[in-house]
């Protein structure tokens, strides 16, 4: 499963990193998007999902909500559009929700860490 993590991170502490390690331990494909790093966790990092050169099944969101409100309209361009969208807390608000929803973009709010049956204490 091809997965980009929006608000990848160096550092281990936050949530954006631990979300990119524990998808990649999980054995998916991990692409990290941040506007200012090349690389996190060893993998190549994209500054925008536009940039990513393979479909994305699942896009997981760990920025603010006017970040996110900007990010939407790029995930609504991809062909085909991402099957999940995971609004991890803090990321969304209810203008967030209502744009994604317009956008077609079925949010999951929730933990996309415990999603996949891990939890991000085990990710320090």
């Amino acid at each position: 499963m091809n997965v980009a993590v929006v608000g990848a991170s160096r550092d281990r502490e936050k949530f954006g990193n631990k979300a990119v390690r524990a998808y990649h331990a999980h054995g998916h494909r991990v692409f990290p998007v941040n506007l200012r790093e090349k690389e996190i966790e060893g993998l190549p990092a994209f500054r925008s999902v536009l940039q990513i050169p393979d479909p994305l099944d699942v896009v997981l969101v760990y920025v603010p909500p006017s970040v996110t409100l900007r990010l939407l309209p790029d995930l609504a361009k991809l062909a085909p559009k991402p099957k999940q969208l995971f609004l991890n807390p803090g990321s969304e608000d209810d203008a967030v929700i209502a744009r994604a929803e317009e956008l077609g973009l079925s949010p999951t709010l929730a933990c996309s860490i415990v999603a996949i049956g891990d939890s991000p204490a085990n990710y320090r």
